[in-house]
């Protein structure tokens, strides 16, 4: 009798897990590292490639919870839970994630690439976290004045995230994580 391991609600939990801590591990890295960015407060997203890789493997629910929970997790570690950051944070994760699912049925009919799947989840968060900062600091010249710097700081960011998703997706594959009763919609 064979065992199917990547069929198993356990080897899904413990996968899950482990995207989640990688996905904590980059987020505090991330937050840690100073970046040469023009605009302050601005960082690369690179935990969004292990939502994105997740809403691949696992779908929409399994993404939103790796979105969450590293942005709860990351922020104790790092010590901004419910703090100014955290809420911009935690809101451009979950928004992003649910931005890069709706799209990901675009990826999956083959009429976008991966690549502008992560480009609508870093505009998605860029715009909910500036949002967000507005309302918080009550200024809408906030977003006025940061919105098209944001959003042409999501191409690059969004570019970069998108391919590295793509490459670690066609590993998983090498590697025989991904099977189809994970990825229901291909």
């Amino acid at each position: 009798m064979t065992v199917i391991w990547h069929s198993s609600k356990t080897f899904k939990m413990v996968y899950l897990a482990l995207l989640i801590s990688f996905a904590v591990v980059i987020h505090t890295v991330e937050a840690a590292m100073p970046l040469p960015m023009p605009v302050p407060g601005a960082k690369i997203g690179l935990a969004n490639i292990i939502t994105l890789l997740t809403l691949i493997l696992y779908g929409f629910k399994s993404g939103l919870i790796v979105a969450a929970l590293r942005s709860v997790i990351g922020s104790l570690l790092i010590g901004t839970f419910l703090g100014f950051g955290f809420y911009l944070s935690f809101g451009g994760a979950v928004l992003s994630c649910i931005a890069m699912n709706w799209i990901m049925r675009y990826y999956r009919r083959g009429t976008v690439t991966l690549v502008s799947v992560s480009i609508g989840g870093a505009v998605a968060f860029n715009i909910t976290q500036l949002g967000l900062a507005s309302l918080l600091v009550q200024s809408i010249i906030l977003f006025r004045g940061y919105l098209p710097f944001l959003l042409l700081l999501s191409l690059p960011t969004g570019f970069f995230t998108g391919l590295a998703a793509g490459y670690l997706e066609k590993s998983a594959i090498r590697a025989g994580l991904q099977v189809t009763t994970f990825n229901s919609y291909r």
